[in-house]
């Protein structure tokens, strides 16, 4: 158990089990389908190797409807990145921390669920993305990357129309997040129209 928990802890991405998981694919492409290396590393080697067949067909897939394939070296960018497509695709599954006794509260349903036991994430974030509700003694979320509030305002907009939202403490915390983006965009407008008044007064003086 110790060695498992071991081999587990060094592939573990802390900012969420999606990302652990795709850290734990490149190296299992790094050692080349090493089946030793997946059975000293407490994994299913089958289970890589239909992860790998996946990942062949969606580059086919891809390649045939000619979308550009994209790496990304810098490994802190694509860890970001792939938290934001993760956003895209699952927006409606999306969890807000509520209070200090480590539940969550799932958007729009409300259901209070705790993060699973297998969950690999070394805090509480505020928010997060999950992919599957599990009841067993309690009602679960599985499989949870840590997410950030302003993306689901920026890439989901319709979901997150936060006049459709029953009041609550998850609308409030929408709402703050929205409030903030929209000052920032009110300062970069007002910060232009200065540098506009500043040129448009040095024109005049020439």
């Amino acid at each position: 158990r110790k060695e498992s928990d071991a081999a587990k802890a060094l592939l573990t991405v802390p900012d969420g089990d999606h990302l652990t998981l795709l850290n734990v694919y490149n190296n299992y492409e790094q050692n080349k389908h090493d089946k030793n290396w997946t059975w000293t590393n407490y994994l299913s080697a089958r289970a890589l190797a239909q992860a790998d067949n996946v990942r062949n067909q969606l580059q086919r897939t891809m390649e045939r409807y000619e979308v550009e394939l994209v790496s990304i070296q810098d490994e802190r960018k694509l860890w970001l990145a792939v938290r934001q497509a993760l956003v895209c695709g699952f927006f409606m599954q999306v969890a807000h921390k509520e209070g200090d006794k480590g539940n969550y509260l799932t958007v729009k349903d409300n259901q209070v669920v705790a993060l699973h036991p297998s969950c690999g994430l070394d805090n509480q974030p505020e928010w997060v993305m999950f992919n599957e509700f599990v009841l067993t003694t309690r009602p679960y979320i599985r499989t949870v990357t840590d997410v950030r509030p302003e993306w689901l305002l920026e890439f989901a907009t319709s979901y997150f129309d936060l006049s459709q939202f029953q009041d609550g403490e998850t609308k409030r915390a929408l709402q703050r997040i929205a409030n903030k983006r929209a000052g920032k965009a009110l300062g970069r407008v007002e910060n232009s129209n200065d540098d506009s008044g500043r040129d448009k007064k040095k024109r005049k003086n020439k």
